[in-house]
């Protein structure tokens, strides 16, 4: 599998992204904002992929205390239409597997509903398990 990483950037989220990035979970149907406060670092712990000047995709990591990082609520673009959207959202996902494996990072987790996100994931060599799970939230 290629990759044209080198059209595409990854930088860390900061604080400026956290409306851009609520009104594309907005857009999406039956999707909403998860609370910034259950963000990694209040909505800031996380990767945004652009292409030049254009935001794509993003995703939140959540560092764990074990070999494990937990790659979470992702989310893109809904006006990003071009051809190479596919391999945006590819590519981000490798590029953060990159940058946690340089951590020092073993392992990631992810938690995915969306059908083709599933196949993106299984393509770029990650396991699903055959028996789907719930997420369960309960706020304290």
């Amino acid at each position: 599998m290629q990759f044209n990483i080198m059209e595409f950037k990854i930088r860390e989220l900061n604080t400026n992204d956290w409306e851009t990035l609520k009104k594309w979970w907005d857009w999406w149907p039956k999707w909403q904002a998860p609370p910034k406060d259950l963000l990694p670092l209040d909505g800031t712990g996380g990767f945004i992929l652009e292409k030049g000047l254009v935001p794509v995709v993003a995703g939140f990591v959540y560092l764990t205390n074990s070999n494990t990082a937990i790659l979470e609520w992702l989310v893109s673009n809904p006006e990003y239409r071009e051809d190479d959207r596919g391999e945006a959202i590819d590519t981000f996902i490798v590029r953060t597997e990159e940058i946690l494996k340089q951590m020092g990072f073993k392992y990631m987790f992810s938690i995915v509903q969306h059908k083709r996100l599933i196949e993106t994931h299984k393509k770029l060599g990650w396991s699903a398990d055959a028996k789907p799970s719930y997420e369960l939230i309960k706020t304290l």
